[in-house]
């Protein structure tokens, strides 16, 4: 596989006008029933994407690629289901490996439609999901919708991690940028790889443990700043690149749904909703992960006093560290997806996780992008949303565990909760374009 490896991106990058269709076809690949779980795409794609990042690709034309080739193998599966039905189990590959669609189809019978988004961050059962959804002919059109919302997040997850490792290298960085990453790299993937070790060896402790280690790294994080300067520098320098005026009226978009007054109405609603539906465990630990998670923002803010970074021609007042907007938008989201997660495996509760992390890592960096905060600011705003949240949680579960909300009540939550932040984000956004001009 290495020697394999080596000489496939050894050509690609001797050969970079072939880097966009290895990208869309290892996309495809990855996403595509049975290949996918044989053709190691994960590896590949990480791979082709530093190639892509060392200035043969922008990052948006890399992300498009892999999206499109991985709503191609979507397609592919889904269409080769409907084809052959329950005929399928004897196509080559799956006559001797019956377990490869056995588990798909079990899980696809639990969470229906919800599969199709969990299950693509879980590698064996991602190729399959798409050919089952076809095998027991869910609806095209509704298989369309969930295959676009869950291939854009994929790309994102799978994608952007490699590019912004090719185009750091690429670019004339500060002295110390490597070492600092190393270290903020290091902690954070210690703060994962125990936080899931512990869960699925299904320790007691799992949440305090991921309190205090996220606390741990927070405070660390606050009183060594000034030490991360050069890769705060360097990682500016590198998103501010891929500036541009068409992209920022989208990122002054998405910056909005974590805007204080958005924030604060959203999270009013969840933690109302929560409350009248009398599920008040539930409630109060959203009020208090959310409200944590304001007040200890907004006394952080005052004690550190960091100033911004000097990009935009009127720079806001407010300090800087850690960022508002990242802290509110974790917290909100890592609610969200806590409560998604209850009653059930650990898998799937730390893939809805991964979900949820997802929207609010879009408001964090869009933060980044225009100019309005340092990369440390917005990692800071990370760790103390997911410390808030934690700590709430193990006061929540002291105990008895959290039980699931109905599906009723989650009707009643993600449609509301969607059409406020998409109007708050929508309003006043022309003065939002101006205000955040460069």
């Amino acid at each position: 596989m290495g020697e394999w490896l080596d000489s496939l991106t050894t050509w690609l990058g001797m050969h970079p006008q072939w880097l966009g269709l290895a990208i869309f076809l290892i996309a495809c690949i990855e996403c595509l029933a049975i290949a996918g779980i044989i053709v190691p795409g994960t590896v590949l794609l990480f791979a082709v994407a530093v190639l892509a990042g060392s200035g043969a690709l922008t990052l948006w034309q890399t992300l498009l690629l892999g999206y499109t080739g991985g709503l191609l193998g979507d397609a592919l599966s889904y269409t080769l289901g409907r084809r052959f039905h329950q005929n399928i189990r004897r196509l080559p590959g799956l006559r001797h490996h019956p377990e490869w669609i056995g588990s798909a189809e079990v899980y696809f019978h639990r969470y229906g439609v919800i599969s199709l988004l969990v299950g693509r961050y879980i590698g064996p059962l991602r190729p399959m999901l798409p050919m089952v959804a076809g095998m027991l002919d869910m609806p095209l059109g509704r298989f369309i919708g969930v295959s676009l919302i869950a291939a854009a997040g994929w790309a994102v997850a799978y994608l952007l991690p490699g590019w912004a490792t090719g185009a750091a290298m690429r670019l004339p960085l500060p002295d110390g940028f490597w070492s600092n990453a190393t270290i903020v790299i290091g902690v954070l993937a210690l703060i994962v790889g125990l936080t899931a070790h512990s869960s699925l060896r299904g320790h007691r402790w799992a949440t305090p443990l991921t309190a205090v280690l996220s606390l741990l790294a927070l405070f660390a994080l606050l009183l060594g700043w000034r030490h991360l300067q050069p890769l705060d520098q360097g990682l500016l320098t590198l998103i501010q690149e891929q500036r541009g005026s068409h992209l920022d009226r989208l990122m002054v978009l998405i910056t909005r749904l974590g805007d204080f007054t958005t924030q604060l109405f959203a999270s009013a609603l969840l933690c109302g909703l929560l409350l009248l539906t009398r599920q008040w465990r539930a409630g109060l630990f959203a009020l208090g992960a959310l409200l944590g998670s304001a007040l200890l923002n907004t006394s952080l803010k005052v004690l550190f006093a960091r100033d911004r970074p000097e990009i935009l021609l009127e720079p806001l007042s407010s300090f800087s560290l850690p960022s508002g907007h990242s802290s509110a938008a974790f917290a909100f989201f890592l609610v969200l997806g806590i409560l998604a997660g209850r009653d059930q495996p650990v898998r799937l509760r730390l893939t809805w996780l991964l979900l949820a992390c997802l929207p609010a890592l879009a408001i964090a960096l869009s933060r980044v992008y225009l100019g309005v905060h340092w990369p440390t600011d917005v990692i800071a705003g990370a760790l103390l949303a997911g410390s808030c949240c934690a700590i709430s949680l193990s006061f929540a579960q002291w105990r008895a565990p959290l039980a699931a909300l109905s599906p009723q009540i989650w009707w009643l939550i993600l449609p509301a909760s969607v059409a406020l932040l998409g109007a708050f984000a929508l309003w006043a956004l022309p003065a939002a374009l101006q205000r955040y001009a460069y």
